[in-house]
């Protein structure tokens, strides 16, 4: 007779770690690897003394599932999960249900949503963030997809998620690829996040010349304020390990920084919905651009570094570099829930924006006490068209401008790459700007190519076109918004 509430497949750490919460929360787990050695070495060690109980092919797992089934997939993203789908389907009924808990792209979640549907079986895009941690002890966890399958595996999720104030933070994010669209933007504003901790490090690094004693003092401090949060958390106590000279670690590791796509993609999806999400684009060219350590190497000798350096008080500045950050962070997140809001409206979503902050408060990357102040705007106002038209966020911008631009300022003067601070400033001066100089650009693009322009003393939908070169040329372009 099946016994297990729950099939897991793929037990790489987070699958292992993630079996094991659920055994720890009372839910009857039934694993399985394509590995076997894997599947062995996790029930003769992890797993020893849990009621978890592995199955030796996917028919048999299936087969030890109540009904419905319930599958979650922790593989690899892309092919990899497909081959799974396809070796599992003949073991499964019409009603059972598949969640796919790996980072998967959102539109492969959408495919692989609709195929399910017509076989009968209900799938659900689970977009899961914490890492290693977060997976054993609770995780920030977006699932979308057929609703239909959300009552039967609500009290999994809830059950294994982080909470924050007794709520979790799981909640019921859209259809289709929804839950890992969400998880898709979330892991782009935790590359926004990280490349402006590292950018306000390298203000005080090497723009104040402070040492990474004293700027561990300084992340600490901030970390008990509007800033608090898991990055400025981890990155006080980077700041604080010793390598086996003694001296900071942090100072002997390359600054080569790696990637895994995440971020692309939000930006990649920002490009084909006309969403000006210039913070996070920069955080990922950022990483492009310390990649190329070599060549930047030699450029270093053919364009030395301006000879000024910072003479003001330190602390004030300081001061600055945090309303810099601050600043900058409200950018980031305003950016990526306009991304949200444009994406819900192209797909067909309905997303609660205030629910989807209170999912990442606990459990995921980004969480900090930051996200409290989203959620609030939110029920202030359902229908907020932009964070940085909510009454709190303005008064917060407001206050950190003038540090936000002095900070600006005294990179430009050193020499030193802020691109997140002064993308986000750039975008914030250009949001807040009655008029652009947009008209130049589409009387440019008119001149050249006769793609017509809207006038500001005509309604708006009226296209016009002139003969800029007097050559009387009829030929009109369509015209188009992007």
């Amino acid at each position: 007779m099946p016994q297990a509430d729950i099939g897991l497949i793929g037990l790489a750490v987070m699958g292992q770690n993630l079996a094991l919460n659920m055994d720890d929360h009372n839910f009857s787990v039934a694993v399985y690897n394509r590995t076997k050695s894997t599947t062995e070495n996790f029930i003769n060690g992890p797993a020893r003394g849990t009621g978890i109980v592995s199955a030796g092919s996917l028919q048999a797992l299936a087969a030890d599932l109540k009904r419905p089934r319930k599958v979650i997939l922790m593989v690899r993203a892309g092919q990899a999960v497909d081959q799974v789908l396809d070796d599992l389907l003949p073991h499964l009924d019409p009603g059972d249900i598949i969640l796919d808990g790996g980072n998967s792209h959102f539109g492969d979640s959408n495919r692989r949503s609709r195929e399910l549907e017509e076989k009968g079986i209900r799938f659900i895009g689970c977009g899961i963030s914490g890492g290693e941690e977060g997976a054993r002890l609770g995780p920030s966890i977006m699932p979308g997809g057929d609703k239909s399958a959300w009552p039967q595996v609500q009290p999994i999720l809830q059950s294994i998620a982080a909470k924050v104030d007794d709520e979790p933070c799981c909640q019921w994010i859209g259809p289709q690829g929804s839950g890992h669209y969400v998880k898709m933007v979330h892991n782009g504003i935790e590359y926004g996040d990280m490349q402006l901790i590292s950018e306000a490090y390298h203000l005080m690094r090497a723009g104040l010349q402070m040492t990474t004693a004293e700027i561990k003092e300084v992340f600490e401090e901030w970390n008990s304020g509007v800033l608090d949060s898991y990055l400025i958390e981890i990155t006080a106590k980077i700041l604080g390990v010793a390598a086996e000279d003694g001296s900071p670690l942090l100072d002997k590791i390359l600054d080569a920084a790696g990637q895994k796509g995440t971020g692309k993609w939000t930006g990649i999806s920002a490009l084909e919905l006309g969403i000006p999400l210039t913070l996070i684009g920069e955080a990922v060219f950022s990483r492009c651009l310390s990649s190329l350590k070599a060549e930047r190497q030699r450029a270093a000798k053919a364009y030395p570094l301006p000879q000024g350096k910072f003479e003001g008080n330190r602390d004030s500045m300081v001061k600055a570099v945090h309303d810099a950050l601050y600043a900058s962070k409200i950018i980031s997140y305003a950016q990526g829930y306009m991304l949200l809001r444009e994406a819900a409206a192209e797909y067909g979503w309905k997303l609660e924006y205030g629910d989807i902050a209170l999912i990442w408060r606990g459990g995921c990357i980004i969480r900090s006490r930051f996200l409290n102040n989203i959620k609030q705007a939110f029920e202030r106002d359902p229908g907020l068209e932009n964070l940085l038209l909510d009454g709190f966020f303005i008064a917060e911008i407001r206050r950190s401008e003038p540090g936000w631009r002095v900070a600006a300022r005294l990179g430009l003067e050193l020499g030193l790459p802020l691109p997140a601070f002064t993308s986000a400033l750039a975008f914030f001066d250009g949001y807040r700007s009655c008029r652009l100089p947009a008209n130049l650009l589409q009387a440019q693009r008119d001149f050249f190519g006769a793609h017509t322009y809207e006038r500001v003393d005509r309604p708006r939908g009226e296209f016009f076109h002139t003969d800029w070169s007097g050559s009387s040329s009829p030929a009109i372009s369509s015209t188009y918004n992007a």
